[in-house]
Formats: structure tokens, sequence, C-alpha cells
């Protein structure tokens, strides 16, 4: 029976962690055991990052559509609530940008609301 040898497998998945460790400092990019851990961390943070992201934009809408609210006398929970009693389904997004946009818009809409 013939001896199989796998040297081309192994060779190809440390080939492919180096590619992706290019521009890693140091042995994080020579080495392919090190740029195996610092491939597999960097994807791990950079999933953590795009969760983070969506929770911190969220939390900047909110702040522009509180600030926005207040200088028109109310406040940012009780417009929410007035909007889902309409039934107006205007996202977060949405209401930061008219908000931040379009403040005269935006305080014709909270005028009718109350």
């Amino acid at each position: 029976m013939v001896r199989i040898k796998r040297g081309n497998v192994a060779a190809k998945r440390r080939k492919k962690y180096l590619a992706l460790a290019k521009g890693y400092v140091g042995s994080n990019s020579r080495l392919s055991t090190m740029a195996g851990e610092q491939v597999i961390q960097s994807l791990n943070f950079a999933y953590i990052g795009r969760r983070l992201k969506k929770r911190n934009f969220r939390r900047l809408w909110i702040h522009r559509v509180n600030s926005a609210s207040r200088a028109n006398g109310s406040t940012y929970s009780k417009i929410l609530g007035n909007l889902r009693k309409l039934n107006v389904f205007l996202d977060r997004k949405m209401l930061a940008y008219l908000a931040f946009s379009d403040l005269s818009a935006f305080s014709a809409m909270v005028r009718q609301m109350f």
C-alpha cells in the first residue's frame, strides 16, 4: 500500500492563513502558527466590531431624535409612543435623519402629534 502524503493540503492551509495575515506586524505575518492564531482573533474582533457599530449608530439616532424632540417641548419616549399609536412606523434612522437635516419638518410632525 502506498503511503499517503498530505504536504500539499497542509501547505495550502498555511498559505491561506499567511495570505489573510498579510500586513500584520512581525511574526504574525511570517510564521504560519502565529498567523493562524492572529487571523482567527482578527476575524473574531471584526465580527464583534460589526455588532458594536450597529449598537453605536442606534444610540446616536436615539440621541438625535431626543435632542430634537426636547427642542420642541417633548421627549423621545413620548414621540415614539405617539407615533406607534398613530400607526406611523418610521424607524429611528429615518427620524434621526429628519431631525438632523430638516428640523422644521420634524417640528411640524411633532406639532401634528400633540
